[in-house]
């Protein structure tokens, strides 16, 4: 991608009313653009970096067994009569009319919807167990939008629900999402640490949120500072073992961590040695659930057990905050001049900077090198303007590229491009074929190209 030829609207300036890092950012690079309260468009920028975190999200949901559909933004009040919620979820949830009078709403979850599926076409527990999964938008009208994409009133979210015949089927698929959720965020460069939390309005007796630390956290948080040594790294997870996504979820979960609601002073000081006790904010960027049968029971979910008797099905949901990670990673991963991406959610992974796009010689090696990456699946975007010099670099740290590659009349007299990486600020000198090379070693052994 050129950026001659592509929509990329930078400010210069900070807008005002931009209280915290990742929305000042975001503005600033162009990524999303405030439509209304709470509610943004997606610049193409910010759209690349919403589509690599969805895919994934996705591809590691799939990796657990869970089966994606779609289901609408709009829903009938009637199945939240049902469940009782209707009522009880308060001012948040937007009510609509259509033109026939009857009562809608737009989502801002989907335990109703998804349970009616279930009950019109699972009848028997042979067809268990059972998650369903979409990535869809929601809305949830926050008195107080404020923060950007952090706490935003439309945003981009993938939940899930799980369907089993008892309590420890259940049990066992809620911890099969807790693993594969520690390995979404630790491949989008996050350390999220999962908090005993309260349960809130979907109720149940199992929770754990997902915090990234980061000073303008919405939460108080309080945790065991050894959980934040803790990692998946490539470990393989057999995911139908329950034994083993048990033990996963033990070792992430023995260390005392809690969110505010939660949190036990005493529990704290006896459990957890003074030398590792920590108190942070936290961003949350995901939350699971068990709820057992508040839902099927209601709303008449049940299936044919082993002995033929109906029993309501045991159910869970799983939500992962899809747009509000663009706005986490950035938290956790800037400095003073910019975004920091990660190599795995990045807009683009490269970025080459022409110091002289009418010198036909570097227009020429960039090419080539552009034609190296594109050949490998790398798309770079190459700055063909006629900006100066300055201006390109200020651009390329702002939007926060993992790789920049500096091609001017000099250094190809000379033999060489520059190659900086933007999380240290490291140079090296290379050959145009030569850094083509080494960035298609660094994303291979990346598992992100081919």
């Amino acid at each position: 991608m050129r950026v001659s030829r592509y929509f990329l609207p930078v400010l210069k300036e900070t807008p005002s009313d931009a209280q915290i890092v990742s929305h000042r950012l975001m503005l600033r690079a162009g990524m999303i653009r405030q439509a209304a309260a709470g509610i943004y468009s997606w610049m193409p920028l910010g759209l690349r970096v919403l589509q690599r975190i969805e895919k994934i999200v996705q591809e590691e949901q799939q990796r657990a067994g869970h089966i994606p559909l779609l289901m609408p933004t709009l829903q009938p009040a009637a199945l939240w009569r049902e469940s009782g919620r209707y009522d009880d979820y308060g001012e948040e949830m937007l009510r609509i009319k259509d033109r026939h009078g009857r009562d809608l709403l737009y989502g801002p979850t989907n335990e109703e919807l998804i349970t009616d599926i279930f009950r019109s076409h699972v009848r028997s527990y042979r067809d268990l167990p059972l998650t369903l999964y979409h990535v869809q938008w929601k809305f949830r009208d926050e008195i107080r939008p404020r923060f950007g994409v952090m706490r935003g009133r439309e945003f981009l979210m993938k939940d899930g629900y799980n369907f089993d015949v008892d309590r420890e089927s259940a049990l066992h698929a809620y911890n099969r999402h807790m693993v594969s959720y520690l390995r979404t965020y630790e491949r989008m460069g996050l350390k999220a640490i999962p908090m005993r939390a309260d349960t809130g309005p979907i109720g149940g007796t199992h929770s754990h949120e997902f915090l990234v630390l980061a000073d303008t956290g919405e939460s108080e948080v309080f945790f065991d500072s050894a959980i934040s040594e803790l990692n998946l790294g490539g470990r393989s997870v057999d995911f139908n073992n329950w034994q083993e996504c048990a033990a996963i979820v033990d070792e992430w979960t023995q260390p005392y961590a809690r969110t505010e609601e939660t949190h036990d002073p005493r529990t704290f000081e006896l459990e957890v040695p003074e030398e590792r006790r920590r108190s942070s904010r936290g961003i949350e960027v995901g939350q699971i659930f068990y709820f057992g049968t508040k839902y099927s029971e209601p709303m008449g979910a049940t299936v044919a057990g082993t002995d033929g008797t109906q029993v309501p099905v045991h159910m869970g949901s799983h939500g992962i905050g899809v747009s509000r990670l663009a706005g986490a990673v950035i938290e956790a991963c800037h400095d003073d001049r910019g975004i920091i991406w990660p190599e795995a959610v990045a807009p683009f992974p490269v970025g080459i900077i022409n110091l002289a796009p009418k010198d036909d010689k570097t227009s020429d090696i960039c090419e080539r090198i552009v034609r190296g990456l594109e050949s490998s699946g790398i798309e770079p975007l190459l700055d063909d303007t006629d900006e100066r010099a300055g201006a390109k670099f200020a651009t390329m740290d702002l939007i926060g590229l993992p790789w920049r590659i500096t091609v001017g009349p000099r250094g190809i007299a000379d033999g060489y491009v520059e190659l900086t990486r933007r999380s240290d600020g490291e140079t090296e000198k290379l050959g145009p074929e030569q850094v083509v090379e080494k960035l298609i070693d660094i994303f291979r052994a990346a598992g992100l190209t081919n």
